[in-house]
């Protein structure tokens, strides 16, 4: 049996899709409010304002990828496992939560500069797991070319909230073999 959410959650799940559609500044108080079937103020007893919303939202979407980025990659038998592994990991973040992976692409700059502090380390930390999981995986990448790899991979994966030409599984299984096949190069092209 599946644990119905909290408040909260339903709340910052509501915001999610609100924001992903509208934008940030598109969205109120009273429209959050509405989506969850109680009123705008009412959120107060929840958050503190909007903007703490979407730093809770974005702070926990950054600790969750690195977590569970971070337990692939340790639970993983070898770096090749790892990076299957991590790919895997993003790949069904991407395709299970398109609303916050949208709201995460768009709305950074909209967070109070404490919370934007916060989420950028998180990502970067995040992103030093992919750097050093394919690091590992093509020995011949230098650190700048692993980063560059590991971003252009993000920008793969991240693009399907705007994509539903095929079913959840056939994109799974097409993000992740793109993904790996860009990663793990074998042939080199001039």
């Amino acid at each position: 049996m599946v644990d119905k959410p909290s408040r909260r959650d339903q709340i910052l799940n509501a915001a999610a899709e609100l924001f992903a559609r509208h934008g940030f500044h598109g969205v109120g108080i009273d429209d959050i409010g509405a989506a969850v079937g109680i009123s705008g103020p009412a959120l107060y007893r929840h958050f503190r304002s909007k903007d703490a919303m979407l730093g809770e939202m974005l702070t926990s979407i950054s600790e969750r990828l690195l977590d569970g980025g971070q337990s692939r990659v340790d639970a993983a038998s070898n770096a090749d496992e790892a990076l299957r592994e991590l790919i895997g990991w993003h790949v069904d973040f991407a395709l299970d939560d398109p609303a916050l992976i949208t709201v995460q692409m768009r709305n950074l700059a909209n967070l109070t500069d404490p919370d934007r502090r916060r989420v950028r380390a998180l990502q970067r930390r995040y992103v030093e797991v992919w750097v050093e999981t394919i690091r590992r995986t093509v020995p011949d990448f230098d650190e700048p070319t692993a980063r560059a790899a590991a971003h252009a991979v993000f920008g793969l994966i991240n693009s399907t909230p705007h994509s539903a030409h095929l079913d959840r599984d056939q994109m799974a299984a097409l993000l992740s073999r793109m993904a790996l096949a860009s990663l793990t190069p074998a042939v080199v092209v001039s």
